[in-house]
């Protein structure tokens, strides 16, 4: 009688656990980050407000772009920084709306407070790993918008 009860609250537990473990922010770690972003399935999330798919860019990033912001981001647009969890995609299009490039900004507390807690990723369109962490083109660019928490998009807000 007792091993029915027992292998159902095991069962409940692995559950909760597994559930936990996939909505929980990862690490500084570009790939637990390319992960997460597509278990959340990124281009279900909100545009970054102001913005359309596929609106023009420019360098460095692409003649193109489409930016994506997590809800925790979307939710702290109005603060005046990001609340640490915040994800930014942004997909770089070539001229002829070809994926060029992912590149990720994703707030972490404590993280680079040289560079407003940021973690920067530039990934392949098929999620290869081409610089992460605290990119020093990234940081020197967006070091220009630091009053916006480092974000070109919410400076255009």
């Amino acid at each position: 009688m007792k091993k029915p009860g027992l292998i159902i609250i095991a069962l409940i537990t692995t559950i909760i656990l597994a559930c936990g473990i996939y909505s929980k922010t990862p690490k500084s770690d570009a790939n637990e980050l390319w992960s997460y972003i597509q278990k959340t399935n990124y281009t279900s999330w909100k545009l970054f407000p102001g913005t359309t798919k596929l609106y023009k860019g420019q360098s460095p990033h692409g003649a193109f772009l489409t930016s994506y912001i997590n809800d925790t981001g979307y939710n702290s647009l109005n603060k005046k920084t990001f609340k640490s969890g915040t994800i930014i995609v942004k997909e770089n299009y070539t001229p002829s709306e070809k994926l060029a490039a992912i590149t990720v900004m994703y707030k972490i507390d404590g993280y680079n407070p040289e560079g407003g807690d940021w973690f920067w990723v530039k990934y392949t369109p098929k999620g290869e790993v081409q610089v992460s962490g605290k990119i020093k083109g990234c940081i020197t660019c967006h070091s220009d918008v630091k009053n916006y928490d480092w974000s070109f998009l919410k400076a255009q807000m």
